[in-house]
This record gives structure tokens, sequence and C-alpha cells, in this order.
């Protein structure tokens, strides 16, 4: 069976406040994963004050396993407004990456974000950390964009944040949630009971939480052989158009030049 990781940071950040925007080293993390049988991850960086720098870093550590990495463009939806389109574009036509991370961390989600998603064709993978109403505005406003929503809307295992997430999963086709750093289990397998498990993707948060630890989670739940397959790979692949790819490498660019 297919396995993907769709949430795991990588390369350097320059903030030194925290693991997060310092270092996201993949060399633990890779072991982990193979493992676990894990076959493929979603790259995006650390923190960074100047993203077009961080996600260079990712291009090249995609570009060095073409057959294992898929990469997502990570964006401060505020700093880089008026640049987003042109981030993006050049990531996804010269790079391969198929997707925009934001982190509410940085700034909310905004409407340049947004559009340069709908422009590409790929999902935005978004932390809210726990603050959900910009999501369903966001969700309204761009019926187009698939939103995917990690560790269920909180990482700080916000239960409330957690279930309003849940409602949105069942409101909203396009809006999804990854299984990172979900703490309390009888949340997500609500969710998965009310929302199903089209809604709901395998992520673990790497390299700084344990993807073996993670993916346990998913293998607890209750799901048939063909909803596993639709959580650990399918719904991933069909939000990044390649649904055709089961069974075969991601079609990614192998040529990273210096930007």
């Amino acid at each position: 069976m297919l396995i993907i990781d769709c949430h795991c940071h990588a390369g350097k950040g320059d903030g030194l406040t925290g693991p997060f925007d310092t270092d996201a080293p993949l060399k633990m993390y890779l072991g982990w994963a193979k493992a676990a049988r894990i076959a493929r991850t979603v790259l995006f960086a650390a923190f960074h004050s100047d993203y077009a720098v961080a996600n260079l870093q990712v291009a090249r550590i995609v570009a060095s396993r073409p057959q294992q990495f898929y990469g997502f463009v990570f964006l401060h939806a505020e700093r880089d407004r008026a640049r987003a389109k042109s981030m993006v574009g050049h990531l996804v036509e010269k790079y391969g990456f198929c997707g925009i991370k934001v982190h509410r961390k940085d700034a909310r989600l905004s409407r340049p974000v947004c559009e340069a998603a709908r422009q590409f064709g790929i999902p935005i993978l978004y932390d809210p950390m726990g603050e959900m109403a910009p999501v369903e505005l966001a969700a309204r406003q761009y019926p187009e964009v698939n939103f995917i929503i990690p560790h269920l809307g909180s990482f700080a295992d916000d239960w409330g944040a957690q279930v309003n997430t849940i409602s949105l999963l069942e409101r909203f086709p396009n809006v999804y949630a990854d299984t990172s750093g979900i703490r309390r289990f009888d949340v997500l397998l609500e969710a998965y009971r009310r929302a199903g498990a089209g809604k709901l993707l395998f992520g673990s948060d790497g390299p700084w939480l344990h993807p073996a630890v993670e993916l346990e989670k998913v293998y607890q739940l209750p799901l048939t052989p063909p909803e596993q397959q639709q959580v650990l790979a399918g719904n991933l692949l069909r939000l990044i158009d390649q649904s055709g790819l089961m069974g075969r490498p991601p079609q990614l660019q192998r040529s990273v030049g210096n930007g």
C-alpha cells in the first residue's frame, strides 16, 4: 500500500527562536520513514524571514530525490502578498512544486495566496492555530481551491477548534484535514465518522514528530482497505492532481539552479 506523508518541514530557518525556525534536518526522519514504509513525503520550508530563500533550499532537496519528495511553496501571507503569484508560478513551473503552505504564526491567510492557488490549480495547507473563521471565509470565497488544515485545526490540542474543523469538513467539499500532531484520538475518530475517509490525509509534522507514531493513529482508525489507501495517499494525490501516479514516482523537474 502506497504511503505518502503530506506534512514535513525541511531546510534551515533563520530565526533561532525554536526548532521550527532554526533547522529541519531530514536524516533521522528519512530513517524513520523508511522503516514505516512511507514511500513519499511532501516537503516545505522551516519558518524563515525570506521564503524565497527557504523555498529554494527545499527545491534543491526535492530535486535530489525526485522519486521521493513533493514540494509545497511556503508563503508569508502578508509579507509575500505582492509577489505571491510570481513566487508560486516560479516554483510550480520550474521546480514542479504542487501546493502552498501558509501558517497563522506568520499571518492570516490572505486573498493573494488564495488567488495564486486558484490560478495554478494547487491546494493550500494552512495552519490556522485554532482560528477557524478565516478558513470558512476562504472556503466560501474560493470554492475552486482546496484547503488542507493540519492538526485538525490546532497543534495546541484546542478541542473546540478541532470540533469546529470537523464541522467545516462536513460542510465544505473543499476543506480537508491532516492527521499530524492530533493527540486526542477520540476527536480524530469523530472526524472520520462524521466527515469520512475522503476528507483526511496522513501527515506527520516531521522531522520533529516521529512519522511511525503519527502513522499508527491512521492504522487504529476503523478504516476499510480502500479507505485506508485514501487517507494514506489517494486523497493527497487527487488534491495535487496526480491521482494517476498511484504506484509511480512524482513527476518533478530535476534541474535546480540558483533561483
